[in-house]
């Protein structure tokens, strides 16, 4: 991939990894995205496989993971209220890029470890 270097260039993607970055930043979010990727699950089943995160945290992730659109939040009217997440279309985007941040975290790590 040839890369301009022209100053607006630059700034351009830079301004691109940032957005990037902002969206799946944090310690939780790949893991929520990865663990939806199974299928729609309710918040209890979210916080049972996510080891560690707590249930403040987990909410405040998944509100952001709706407000960028690569979750969907369905609350079913039944008693007690059913509420399920799941991942949109949109959040297909992100298998390239996932699988690229796996490949090159597995490459880092033989190289900083030697295994």
């Amino acid at each position: 991939m040839e890369i301009e270097h022209t100053p607006e260039a630059c700034t351009k993607s830079l301004m691109a990894v940032r957005d990037t970055l902002d969206v799946l930043n944090g310690k939780w979010k790949l893991p929520i995205i990865i663990a939806l990727d199974s299928g729609p699950k309710r918040f209890n089943e979210l916080e049972r496989m996510i080891t560690g995160i707590t249930p403040k945290l987990l909410s405040k992730e998944l509100r952001d993971l709706e407000a960028n659109e690569f979750i969907t939040r369905t609350v079913y009217p039944t008693t007690p209220v059913k509420i399920e997440y799941a991942l949109t279309g949109y959040s297909g985007t992100l298998s390239r890029v996932i699988a690229e941040m796996r490949d090159w975290g597995i490459q880092h790590r033989k190289k900083i470890t030697g295994r």
